[in-house]
């Protein structure tokens, strides 16, 4: 069994950063994931796209922002339990946690933080015909390494900030680079959306309006798509890869067993030190809600900084905490 003083379930960007916030206060961390890498959605769903609103770093690639902060907690050296899923909490007689993975892996702790992003998600899937015949074999539903679309013909579909983002990205990469929308207008930024229809204008990419795609085909491998117009027309374009970008289903999975205040599938938190109902369990990020909550990094990193002074009580019931300044002490001081 692995024991430490404070188990987060969650290797995002703000669970990582509380590992930070934990070590100034002499505090040792273990995370548990269910992705096989730390990041979060940062590193499974879009590792190269900038983030321009992390104070001191405008416009760092998502990934570069995953590495800082792993240089950044090296010396806590916190433990990693990567690509198992938390299944199941354990409160002990000491009022102390053991948290289980579904491979038997269990952490002791005495302190439990969900950083957990949107929960365990799942990619909306569009009603498109053979769309999981061809998953795996021209069909995804996240962009991971773009270099695999260099000189590629690609159909993305959707009209929020990641299709637009993507095809804007995609528009220098790959050889050819389709966006379908079943409106005219988009939900995304209004900034990515004037891009996009600049590109289109300029012929760097197709966009396709007022359409859907309706059914995808190939021999054993997509190789092409058919879309159906608003008014019913079908046309069908050769294409080597199809991307439908709708979003994600957030699902709590087995956090939702765990007796907390859920709120849409949010975990409530007190925004006093974002504990939420079950004492010794806190979360931090896009996991949890409040009034006036805001789903961003930034954010998330500010409940981090605020719950782990809270913790420090329960890992350390006999001592005062003193809050000190970095800039004075230096990291090593605390």
């Amino acid at each position: 069994m692995i024991t430490t003083d404070i188990c987060i379930i969650g290797a995002g960007p703000v669970g990582l950063f509380a590992v930070f916030e934990a070590g100034l206060l002499k505090m040792r961390c273990h995370l548990i994931d269910a992705l096989p890498v730390v990041g979060g959605q940062l590193a499974e769903i879009y590792p190269q796209k900038p983030i321009y609103d992390i104070p001191g770093a405008p416009g760092i690639i998502a990934e570069d922002l995953v590495k800082n902060l792993m240089v950044q907690i090296e010396e806590f050296k916190p433990g990693f339990t990567l690509g198992e899923r938390v299944e199941a909490l354990e409160k002990q007689e000491d009022e102390s946690y053991i948290v289980r993975t579904n491979e038997g892996t269990a952490v002791h702790c005495k302190v439990v933080v969900i950083a957990a992003g949107l929960g365990s998600f799942e990619p909306r899937k569009p009603a498109v015909e053979k769309l999981e015949y061809f998953e795996g074999k021209g069909v995804h539903y996240m962009v991971k390494k773009p270099e695999q679309f260099r000189n590629q013909n690609v159909v993305l579909a959707g009209g929020g900030d990641s299709a637009l983002d993507w095809t804007i990205f995609l528009a220098d990469i790959a050889s050819k680079v389709t966006l379908v929308h079943r409106g005219d207008t988009f939900r995304g930024a209004p900034d990515s959306a004037e891009k996009v229809f600049e590109l289109a204008g300029k012929g760097k990419i197709d966009l396709i309006l007022q359409s859907q795609v309706s059914s995808l085909g190939g021999n054993g491998v997509l190789k092409e798509i058919s879309i159906v117009g608003n008014d019913k027309s079908i046309t069908t374009i050769p294409t080597d890869h199809f991307i439908p970008l709708f979003g994600l289903s957030p699902k709590l999975g087995p956090i939702a067993d765990w007796q907390l205040g859920v709120e849409k599938s949010a975990v409530v938190v007190d925004t006093v030190d974002y504990s939420t109902n079950v004492e010794r369990i806190y979360a931090i990020g896009d996991i949890n809600t409040y009034p006036g909550k805001l789903k961003l990094i930034l954010c998330g990193f500010h409940e981090a900084a605020i719950m782990m002074q809270s913790a420090f009580k329960y890992v350390y019931p006999d001592q005062k905490l003193s809050f000190k300044y970095t800039t004075v002490n230096g990291v090593n001081a605390f």
